[in-house]
């Protein structure tokens, strides 16, 4: 994560106590689920003590929490905070059962991907039967461009707005123009084809593959996403899961209203 900026503003305002909240909240991750004040404070371009109060204040409302080493993780609280939201996603609820089918029928994870905007996140997820899975964390957000679900998002985006996010490093795993131009050219290729594949190019152990779910507009809302392991995928069963992706999206995209 970039160190924040401490520099005022034109009206000599600093980062307000909201946004040194937030940017505390989202240095925890997946493989980042515990961390102390002098882990967080480089990373915020906070001074330990500012990180400390604004931990403790979070720990009174249950947002985060302390383990016996007394690093801090996230706590239920949260949970609580974004139930609500969680619970009005149209697309989440639309797209359960169909997850769970799309599980049944392929043995392997489902998940169901919204995006901010400049992430991929996972907001639902069922995990496949099998010891040897794909799994991510409700919440965990992708921006690495051959990311199936990243390919997905951004083959709706104009190729401005595109290459806005990968010249500005937000999205990430692209270093050249030409890289820019042959990427452009596979997300055109993902829109006609109807989904997108990630065959070990961001893991050498794991494959994706994801669709695009369309609201009434045919705007992209949401994409299914298939994770599974490399040594069960070889070049026929990414196009059976791509097929099986497609249909599971298509099937939520009606519920919504899409075409």
């Amino acid at each position: 994560m970039p160190r924040r900026s401490t520099t005022t503003d034109s009206a000599g305002r600093g980062p307000s106590v909201i946004e040194n909240t937030v940017a505390i909240l989202r240095c925890f991750a997946p493989d980042r689920q515990e961390l102390g004040v002098s882990e967080i404070a480089p990373k915020v371009g906070l001074h330990k003590s500012t990180v400390s109060r604004i931990l403790a204040s979070l720990e009174r409302e249950g947002i985060v929490e302390q383990g016996a080493s007394r690093r801090y993780r996230l706590g239920l609280g949260i949970i609580a905070i974004a139930g609500p939201l969680l619970a009005d996603l149209d697309v989440r609820r639309a797209g359960y059962s169909i997850l769970q089918d799309l599980t049944e029928a392929t043995g392997e994870t489902s998940a169901l991907m919204v995006w901010n905007g400049s992430e991929s996140i996972t907001v639902e997820q069922i995990p496949s039967s099998h010891q040897v899975k794909h799994t991510s964390s409700l919440g965990s957000r992708y921006q690495t461009a051959l990311s199936a679900s990243v390919q997905v998002f951004l083959s709706g985006e104009d190729a401005d707005r595109t290459r806005e996010l990968i010249d500005g490093g937000i999205v990430r795993g692209l270093g050249d123009a030409p890289a820019a131009d042959d990427y452009l050219h596979r997300l055109a290729e993902v829109a006609k084809r109807g989904y997108a594949v990630n065959y070990a190019e961001t893991s050498p152990e794991e494959v994706g593959v994801a669709a695009p779910i369309c609201d009434h507009r045919g705007a992209i809302v949401a994409a299914v996403l298939i994770p599974a392991p490399r040594f069960r995928v070889d070049e026929d069963c990414v196009v059976s899961l791509g097929e099986s992706c497609m249909k599971a999206a298509h099937h939520v995209t009606l519920r919504l209203g899409g075409h």
